[in-house]
């Protein structure tokens, strides 16, 4: 499964892709907004940061079909790389994809909520769709069913899109979805450093920490003894 960061504060993106094996950064315009700056500089920092062989994800803001092209090719050729142009999954958006797969630019189909967006989405040509996992559970459905059921609409159905699950509220739903093999996820920085964060991983590394330096001494390594 690939993994995201899914922020747009780049000194938390900075510490988060040095500490973690992520394959990208993924936006939206609510995030970018978050960070009160220009959002041109925030993204080209993003970029510096994760280099042009990672995906950066940026989002559209048009509602009309050749306004979205439009829209997806500046933000393409603005950032370079690897960029996945993020379009919502409404029927303006389908038919921008349409158009962008045939000029080689990879998009995202986002904003979704059900099983069809998805599957349109996907037959539309779109490298990925994003369902929104917790806010479909707040709207009172089973977030990690829809998104598995996404996923076997689009393995059956050999469209050649991937799941890009969002919207999580604890590490629990990513590790369901890792289990059951979905193509990618992304977290917010809380959930990644939450991966690992645990009171008995800490104490297990204290303990041999402390047993070794009762043999050899304090702040002594095998770097200390061996080297």
């Amino acid at each position: 499964m690939k993994l995201y960061i899914d922020d747009a504060n780049p000194e938390e993106i900075r510490r988060l892709w040095t500490l973690y094996p992520a394959d990208g950064v993924t936006t939206n315009p609510s995030i970018l907004s978050r960070e009160g700056s220009d959002p041109r500089s925030t993204l080209n920092q993003i970029r510096q940061i994760i280099g042009s062989e990672a995906e950066l994800f940026v989002q559209v803001l048009a509602d009309e079909a050749d306004e979205i092209v439009l829209e997806a090719e500046t933000i393409a050729g603005a950032l370079g790389g690897r960029t996945v142009v993020k379009i919502p999954s409404v029927p303006a958006g389908f038919q921008a994809m349409k158009a962008l797969k045939a000029k080689g630019i990879v998009t995202c189909g986002t904003a979704v909520y059900t099983p069809m967006q998805a599957y349109l989405a996907a037959k539309s040509g779109a490298a990925y769709v994003a369902p929104y996992l917790n806010r479909i559970d707040n709207m009172g459905f089973d977030g990690v069913r829809i998104v598995k059921q996404i996923q076997d609409i689009l393995t059956r159905g050999k469209y050649g899109a991937e799941v890009l699950a969002a919207s999580f509220k604890n590490s629990q739903q990513v590790l369901e979805l890792c289990e059951y093999g979905i193509g990618a996820a992304t977290c917010a920085p809380a959930i990644l450093d939450g991966f690992v964060k645990n009171a008995a991983i800490d104490a297990a590394v204290a303990a041999f920490t402390a047993d070794f330096e009762k043999a050899v001494g304090k702040g002594k390594t095998m770097k200390s003894i061996l080297g």
